[in-house]
């Protein structure tokens, strides 16, 4: 499941709260599921925010509530493991909206993909989602820092990278949990880890 946030800024812990969430299942490299919704938390919407995402106070104003949108969302998710971009931003947002609900997110298990790119696509001038898009000749369906576009090309990009991983080690599928462990080496471990454990599977 690949999560994206659009909030107010960028710490919970500062008063920040999420505007946008999407939500996207991915079963066998496709999108299959979907849920997207605007939140409205309740709060100021700053300028500068509005300016880079499009969203304005009128937009959340006029969206569900965020004790509506948290319920359908977990639902969503279910049991999915949790991916995004940048995974610690997102999951730090996730656990403070459940906790203002009572509900526990868990903190372990997020796939991120910036830190998969990091460690299959060294020497990249940048590894945000727009350079990393532009690279790898990832278009977004929709504006950038906008919930749903961000999470669809970071959906992509994680299937790209998956593929990539098949490829060169001939391998039908590659299972989250190495690919979690593979974001958590340095860049210079991860040839001869995947060799063994790769050749062992």
């Amino acid at each position: 499941m690949m999560l994206d946030f659009e909030t107010t800024g960028l710490s919970p812990a500062q008063g920040a709260r999420i505007t946008e969430v999407a939500a996207l299942r991915i079963i066998d490299g496709q999108i299959t599921e979907r849920f997207v919704s605007l939140v409205n938390c309740g709060v100021r919407i700053p300028a500068e925010i509005t300016a880079l995402t499009g969203i304005s106070q009128e937009m959340v104003n006029q969206a569900p509530s965020v004790e509506a949108v948290l319920a359908e969302l977990r639902h969503f998710i279910g049991t999915d493991a949790l991916a995004a971009h940048n995974a610690s931003f997102d999951a730090k947002f996730l656990q403070a909206e459940y906790a203002r609900q009572g509900w526990d997110a868990g903190s372990e298990g997020w796939l991120c993909s910036l830190l998969l790119a990091r460690r299959l696509l060294p020497g990249q001038a940048s590894y945000s989602l727009s350079r990393l898009a532009g690279a790898l000749g990832l278009r977004f369906q929709g504006r950038a820092h906008r919930a749903e576009a961000d999470a669809e090309v970071s959906a992509r990009l994680l299937v790209q990278l998956t593929q990539r991983l098949c490829v060169a080690y001939a391998q039908q599928a590659v299972e989250i949990a190495l690919l979690r462990r593979i974001s958590q080496l340095s860049a210079a471990k991860v040839p001869a880890f995947l060799q063994q454990a790769l050749a062992a599977a």
